[in-house]
């Protein structure tokens, strides 16, 4: 499950990212833009975005070979965005890892139908997945990975991890988690959740809680 689709736009027209920006932000989507292939691999790691859009020329390593690079994240769904339209430019890119090929100029809205169709695509076998940052669940296996380690959690550790999975970014009060996880006739009290909490933070090494922060007053939320 995607909540919020993350696009990574790689292009060295400042033109072309804002427009892309600001287009794909108004459909839904959180963008973040970079100007060559240097930047847009510093940013993958910690971005984590589902799709890529790429132009083929840039300066310095060029959308082929950036393409390439990106195939070592199996579910990031990758698009060239070029105005170069050579059947044999084509070919190159999507021999090159590339799942689609847009030549400028493109319209809109079949670039953001192509996104989604793609994003469909990639996601259609993982359907039992929650994704959040480094973050995965399987709600099939019940397994938990944080950066592609094991995570080994208790039932309930788990159900208060899911639930702040599905509500990302969002401030969860301790009544609600309590209600939620422990069900609405458990007599229990806010230090559980602050027990729960801060098992769950040892397990997902969050030392600086910045994963699942604590909103004073409030409760918590997952953070970026």
């Amino acid at each position: 499950m995607i909540t919020k689709a993350r696009i990574l736009v790689v292009d060295d027209e400042e033109s072309i990212r804002d427009l892309l920006e600001i287009g794909l932000s108004h459909r839904g989507f959180e963008v973040r833009t970079c100007a060559d292939s240097a930047s847009a691999l510093d940013v993958v790691g910690s971005f984590h975005p589902h799709a890529a859009i790429i132009d083929v020329m840039m300066p310095g390593e060029d959308g082929f070979q950036l393409s390439r690079r990106l195939r070592q994240y199996p579910d990031l769904y990758i698009m060239m965005l070029t105005a170069r339209d050579a059947i044999s430019d084509r070919v190159q890119g999507l021999n090159g890892g590339a799942d689609d090929y847009l030549v400028k100029p493109f319209d809109f809205d079949e670039l953001v139908a192509r996104i989604n169709a793609g994003l469909r695509r990639v996601n259609r076998e993982d359907s039992n997945l929650i994704r959040y940052g480094p973050l995965t669940m399987d709600d099939a296996s019940h397994r938990v990975t944080n950066q592609d380690a094991q995570v080994t959690l208790t039932a309930k550790e788990y159900e208060l991890l899911r639930y702040l999975l599905l509500n990302p970014r969002i401030v969860l009060s301790k009544a609600q988690i309590l209600q939620h996880v422990w069900g609405y006739d458990y007599p229990g009290d806010d230090n559980l959740v602050e027990v729960h909490v801060s098992s769950l933070r040892d397990k997902l090494k969050d030392r600086q809680k910045t994963l699942i922060q604590t909103v004073r007053g409030f409760g918590y939320r997952l953070g970026e």
